[in-house]
């Protein structure tokens, strides 16, 4: 395995997913589209941690500080928390000035992926929000509009995490053997993480996240709608994770 190879896989995924935001394509192509981009983003993933334990200048532990600003900075941050977890990162949830301020740490290509799937998503987040009206039983618009941001999170983290489950599953089947190199790398992989982080942060607990608005289940549906595959290009773009 040479680096371009993950690199031209990487390629395909932009190409998957800029057909899939094109127009003229149906609804049913665009789902097989990114359905796609995201199954090869998994993979990636698996290609670049095999290649960095062949080559481990290719794939370095890494870390950003990333600033969340307000409105909504703590749900954002939620969002950036899930979806840094679900790609093999561990993110570390800290106040900031006027938002949150998240430290990500991971290797480098998993922060890349992180990087890509944020941006991408929290750009469909606030389209879908803008699009949900607020039902007239509800006692608080503002609780409602955070319950529904928190649905659609969870939904997108947990397709995003299926994904990866899948992609390592894959690896290890195609090498015929249940404990595969992939697996074994990337448990490696996780020990270094944590003790990057225990060096950096001695002493941590557990951030849990309570709602009170009746918008979940509208947000979670959205969110198993969401394109999980790369960035969007557009006037509106969100700032990306940044050192």
């Amino acid at each position: 395995m040479t680096i371009e190879a993950p690199d031209r896989l990487l390629d395909r995924i932009r190409k998957l997913l800029s057909k899939a935001e094109s127009q003229g394509v149906t609804p049913e192509e665009a789902q097989a589209l990114t359905a796609k981009a995201a199954e090869l983003m998994g993979k990636y993933g698996i290609d670049r941690a095999l290649l960095a334990a062949r080559q481990p200048d290719t794939d370095r532990p890494d870390s950003r500080v990333v600033d969340v600003d307000n409105p909504w900075g703590r749900v954002k941050a939620h969002l950036l928390c899930g979806l840094g977890t679900a790609l093999r990162c561990q993110c570390i949830l800290l106040a900031g000035r006027a938002g949150m301020r998240v430290h990500v740490f991971g290797y480098a290509s998993d922060i890349e992926r992180t990087d890509m799937l944020y941006t991408s998503v929290l750009i469909q987040m606030w389209h879908g929000l803008a699009s949900a009206p607020v039902p007239d039983w509800a006692d608080s618009p503002r609780a409602w509009r955070r319950s529904w941001l928190l649905g659609f999170t969870s939904a997108v983290t947990a397709r995003v995490r299926a994904a990866e489950q899948r992609a390592e599953r894959e690896a290890g089947a195609s090498a015929g053997e249940p404990g595969s190199r992939a697996a074994l790398v990337l448990a490696d992989r996780s020990v270094v993480i944590r003790r990057n982080v225990a060096l950096a942060y001695p002493h941590t607990r557990t951030a849990r996240t309570t709602y009170s608005g009746s918008g979940y289940g509208d947000g979670y549906a959205q969110g198993q709608r969401a394109d999980i595959g790369c960035t969007k290009v557009g006037p509106a773009r969100p700032r990306s994770l940044s050192r």
